[in-house]
């Protein structure tokens, strides 16, 4: 029996998970689904062995990399993300796959198919050479969204991605700011659907809710001893990044 640990904070993300489980052949056993690095954390502390994690990256309380610092995990991953910019920290956490959203049955059956010759060999070899490769040869490939489009009763009007200085989610409805202090309510629920269309090292991601134009960020202050407080161009109030987030905000702004 393989037993596994799914650490997805979206619901549909994890149906879609079970379904894809329930096309292997191999004798399964989900031992838990979880939403939070915290209850991960609690989980893996205390748990049985696990023979493979399916895990999401951005959790409803913060990076899923944090588990795996806290944690020792002997155990393959296999990381499902929606962002291309985490790959080398998941190979460097146990990834051993690396599946960017939405993926297919078949592209998770050849994750699966991985798994399954690693754990017959014994093997560490996750060939990370030929998965960078892979990775760098796709985001080289992408195109990213470079404007948007807004549907009014008047019409539809267009406004350029370099000119935004953040998008923000507010309860179910996510606004772009522009330079010149305009809000435009975009046609999507959730930030992971804009952030998916954006160049990674453009546009970063500081908390649930806001994801910032690096070219337009002004000033960076220290907010408190795990965030930090943004100035953007022509905008008053501050962005705080996550103490989940800073980190990896750190990281992101010197590239």
């Amino acid at each position: 029996m393989i037993k596994i640990l799914i650490v997805e904070d979206e619901i549909p993300a994890r149906k879609k998970l079970r379904r894809f489980l329930d096309e292997v052949k191999e004798p399964i056993s989900v031992e838990a689904e979880i939403d939070t690095v915290q209850d991960a954390v609690n989980f893996l502390k205390t748990a049985v062995s696990i023979d493979l994690i399916l895990s999401d990256i951005e959790l409803l309380d913060g990076n899923a990399f944090d588990i795996y610092r806290e944690v020792q995990v002997i155990c393959p991953i296999i990381f499902t993300t929606a962002y291309d910019r985490f790959w080398m920290d998941a190979f460097e956490s146990n990834g051993i796959e690396y599946l960017l959203k939405p993926f297919s049955l078949e592209r998770f059956q050849k994750a699966w198919d991985k798994f399954l010759l690693l754990r017959k060999n014994q093997s560490t070899d996750h060939s990370l050479l030929s998965k960078l490769d892979q990775i760098l040869g796709n985001t080289a490939e992408k195109k990213y969204k470079t404007r948007f489009s807004v549907h009014t009763n008047q019409g539809i009007y267009f406004f350029e991605t370099k000119d935004i200085l953040f998008f923000e989610a507010d309860e179910g409805v996510v606004f772009a700011l522009d330079k010149t202090g305009k809000k435009h309510m975009l046609n999507v629920s959730t930030l992971k659907e804009i952030e998916i269309q954006l160049d990674p090292m453009e546009f970063f991601r500081i908390n649930r809710s806001e994801l910032v134009n690096k070219k337009l960020i002004e000033r960076i202050e220290r907010y408190s001893k795990n965030a930090l407080a943004l100035k953007m161009e022509g905008f008053d109030r501050y962005l705080i990044t996550s103490q989940s987030n800073t980190r990896l905000f750190r990281e992101w702004i010197e590239k």
